[in-house]
């Protein structure tokens, strides 16, 4: 019997799939139903059918798990915020551990092990940045956040993976709505004014940004009295953004408020955090990770460190004061000046900056930095998306000693390190996998995972590899 769409089945959980969703086996299709856990038996209503796989909707839990939990959230099962909260925390960190298990063995062929699970020391409460879509669908307005798969602004007054300033700061942003009739952004359309808000909280220190579809905001001196109301050091910033796509910020700000940035200490460097610099949302969690990043460099402190996505420079300098000269590369210039900078304020006079592509740069540096100090170690925190081709073929072309890499991306991650390690071999832009017979350019010297993203699919993954 085919599966249709809207049938209404039973079916037994098996697994979980990436996305945090429930796999069940339903006479050989593969069914794929968010909110259900393994070794529950559950109905669920079809509402996609493509070829052999199928996608539903949870109607009824008939056993429920032993690890099920009741979520925190009142709009768990509406937003796509969260994907795991109905989900016990110890089986989520099995769960993302498995996760960078299957996919290294699926898309590099490489079976690993993880040496580290770091839990979040605060599994609700724990994030540091709030970003809360303004949308108007033509009937009414919504402030909170996106449905999972939509635009669909959910509505909502707190969110508990945020701290608890979030529900002031959301509370803020209704009662200018409201007070002044602020028109939100219509996709449709085009119309309306505000877009997004955006917080940053460090050390009770906040940076707020208004995302606005307009030259300017009327009744700013409004907002600014509102917010003055609910906190007491913050700075203010104007954003625009016209453009017809789901880019969050626009390159366009102006500070309206406050000082505009937040002076920040950690791992004996001090830089200042601006809305547009990237900062981790999980504070703990990230120390973590840069700790033990700077603990493999430093087990060769005589040698070089490149950091080969360097930003503006902040790790690039942690990583100075645990090596011989740590060297940061980045493309944009405007970050180069402010590594530049950053290196002077905190007199590290071991870190250089060079401008420039990691493709063109990275081959010759390797072989300067390993003919003066014997030992080089990459250092790699791309986006999401990973590291590009044309990079990776310039890392092989002079293979560095070591390469620490951090990822938010397992699927990326995988890719990427088959490539370095030899079991996915690029040929014409294309990945064509030697899993059963290839000599590892690299060992894998550490697998670790790190929550950042408490109660969510996501997932933080460190990997040391080691030169063969």
């Amino acid at each position: 019997m085919a599966l249709k769409k809207n049938d209404v089945l039973t079916g037994s959980v098996k697994a979980l799939g990436y996305n945090g969703e429930g796999i069940i086996d339903y006479l050989g299709t593969t069914v794929f139903v968010p909110f259900s856990l393994p070794e529950e038996t559950v109905d669920f209503k079809v509402l996609k059918i493509k070829k052999n796989i199928a996608f539903g909707k949870l109607e009824n839990v008939k056993n429920p798990s032993i690890s099920r939990l009741t979520p925190k959230c009142s709009v768990f099962y509406k937003c796509g915020g969260c994907q795991l909260q109905h989900l016990d925390y110890s089986k989520q960190l099995d769960f993302k551990a498995e996760t960078v298990k299957t996919c290294f063995k699926k898309v590099a062929g490489l079976d690993i092990d993880i040496n580290k699970k770091f839990a979040s020391p605060d599994v609700y409460a724990y994030r540091n940045k709030l970003q809360l879509p303004a949308r108007f669908d033509g009937k009414k307005n919504a402030v909170g956040f996106f449905r999972e798969n939509s635009h669909d602004v959910v509505a909502t007054e707190d969110c508990p993976i945020h701290r608890g300033w979030a529900k002031k700061v959301i509370a803020a942003v209704n009662g200018f709505v409201e007070k002044y009739s602020v028109p939100l952004y219509n996709e449709k359309d085009g119309s309306g004014v505000l877009r997004h808000f955006v917080a940053r909280e460090i050390n009770g220190q906040f940076l707020f940004t208004v995302v606005i579809n307009t030259d300017r905001l009327k009744n700013v001196d409004g907002l600014i009295e509102i917010l003055k109301n609910k906190f007491t050091d913050f700075s203010l910033y104007i954003n625009v953004n016209k453009s017809n796509s789901n880019v969050i910020l626009g390159d366009e700000y102006s500070l309206v408020y406050g000082k505009g940035f937040i002076t920040v200490t950690e791992f004996g460097v001090t830089y200042d955090v601006t809305p547009q610099a990237f900062y981790q949302v999980n504070t703990p969690v990230k120390n973590e990770i840069y700790n033990d990043v700077i603990s493999f460099v430093s087990e060769r402190n005589d040698s070089a460190v490149i950091d080969g996505y360097a930003g503006a420079g902040v790790l690039t300098a942690m990583l100075a004061k645990n090596c011989a000269e740590s060297v940061g590369v980045e493309i944009i210039p405007e970050a180069c000046e402010s590594a530049v900078k950053l290196a002077k304020d905190n007199g590290v006079d071991n870190m250089r900056f060079i401008c420039g592509d990691c493709e063109t740069v990275l081959p010759e540096l390797v072989e300067e930095k390993r003919k003066k100090y014997g030992k080089v170690v990459l250092v790699l925190d791309p986006p999401r998306k990973g590291v590009d081709v044309k990079t990776l073929s310039a890392i092989l072309k002079n293979p560095p000693d070591e390469i620490v890499y951090v990822s938010c991306s397992p699927q990326t991650l995988a890719r990427d390190v088959g490539v370095l390690v030899g079991s996915l071999v690029l040929e014409n832009d294309k990945l064509i996998n030697l899993f059963k017979d290839f000599s590892p350019n690299y060992d894998v010297k550490f697998v670790g995972i790190y929550d950042m993203f408490a109660q969510t699919k996501h997932v933080e993954t460190l990997i040391c590899l080691t030169r063969k």
